[in-house]
């Protein structure tokens, strides 16, 4: 049965701009595979993970190195052993598991045998920003998605943390530092942030150094991000973190994910469900891993200006499962 993959670039506008610690972004440039077979198409969708040097040429010409595998038949188990984590890998492997969905006639969570999938919670994002405008955030937001996430950078987030609890008095609150607390006292950090309710704290040192959270008592958990790809990173964030955030773009895709959570969950960590800015395609697949999750934070298209048609259709912060026309 004749096989045939494409792949493509695509660029989504940023609604405002997403800033962080690292910078802002206006665009978000997506790669976007498909797989045709017997008249079924598998799609999938990855965004290129920056930090590790990761652009959307660079993934596109890992994809197109292996396009003879993919047209060959190769499944999304051997997959794994093909290409390493990252980007490239997701895209195929999430295009794998729609045409799999397609052509079996099956939904990817029973293919995966998982329980049918329920609407999620999705945490949104205020943007790195002054006190004043992420408190004009945090109040836009308040009431209408009950868990807030908000970037930091190092110094002066108590002072955006006050804010954002002022403009959301309601909201639960997690807090990313992307990597801006390395060299700073930790504890301290979060002990300050313990007045405004803050349930959850995102990679607050650099990866690689993670050992400067041996031996401290923080009060609120600890969240592994850059510092958790996948299951080869787990040993070293045992002990140090109380969480790991999986993203499909680190780990891979969606069968690396799935592995990494059942992992995670039996070393006693708990889960949060990230993503990269994307379209609905992009996070459909997370949407699987993410039925167990503690902290769901898939608001990638929401940050966006526009997305796909049969998107996911987000009613403020509920967020339903993938409709079949879209992914799985």
């Amino acid at each position: 049965m004749a096989r045939s993959l494409s792949v493509e670039i695509e660029r989504w506008p940023v609604a405002g701009a997403f800033t962080i610690s690292r910078g802002a972004k206006t665009h978000v440039d997506v790669v976007t595979v498909t797989i045709t077979e017997t008249g079924a198409q598998g799609r999938g969708e990855a965004t290129p993970i920056y930090y590790h040097g990761e652009t959307a040429e660079s993934v596109k010409a890992a994809v197109l190195e292996v396009r003879q595998l993919i047209e060959g038949g190769m499944d999304r188990h051997a997959l794994q052993g093909v290409l390493p984590r990252g980007a490239a890998r997701n895209a195929l492997d999430a295009a794998l598991w729609d045409l799999d969905s397609k052509t079996m006639r099956q939904p990817a969570w029973r293919l995966a045998g998982l329980a049918e999938p329920q609407p999620l919670v999705t945490a949104y994002t205020i943007s790195l920003g002054t006190p004043e405008k992420m408190r004009a955030d945090a109040e836009k937001a308040s009431g209408i998605y009950p868990l807030l996430k908000l970037k930091l950078a190092g110094e002066g987030d108590v002072d955006r943390v006050a804010a954002v609890r002022a403009g959301a008095p309601n909201a639960r609150l997690i807090v990313d530092a992307n990597e801006a607390w390395t060299g700073r006292d930790i504890e301290r950090e979060a002990a300050s942030l313990l007045p405004y309710g803050v349930e959850l704290i995102e990679q607050p040192v650099r990866a690689g150094a993670d050992e400067q959270l041996d031996g401290l008592d923080v009060p609120i958990p600890l969240c592994a991000d850059e510092s958790c790809q996948d299951r080869a990173d787990l040993a070293r964030c045992v002990g140090r973190y109380q969480a790991i955030n999986i993203k499909l773009d680190k780990t891979g895709g969606l069968t690396e994910a799935l592995a990494l959570a059942a992992e995670a969950r039996t070393d006693g960590l708990e889960i949060m469900v990230g993503c990269m800015l994307s379209t609905s395609l992009g996070v459909a697949p997370a949407t699987l891993v993410a039925q167990r999750a503690r902290w769901v934070d898939l608001d990638g298209p929401l940050l966006l200006a526009t997305d796909r048609a049969s998107a996911i259709r987000f009613d403020g912060a509920i967020m339903p499962p993938p409709p079949a026309s879209l992914w799985g």
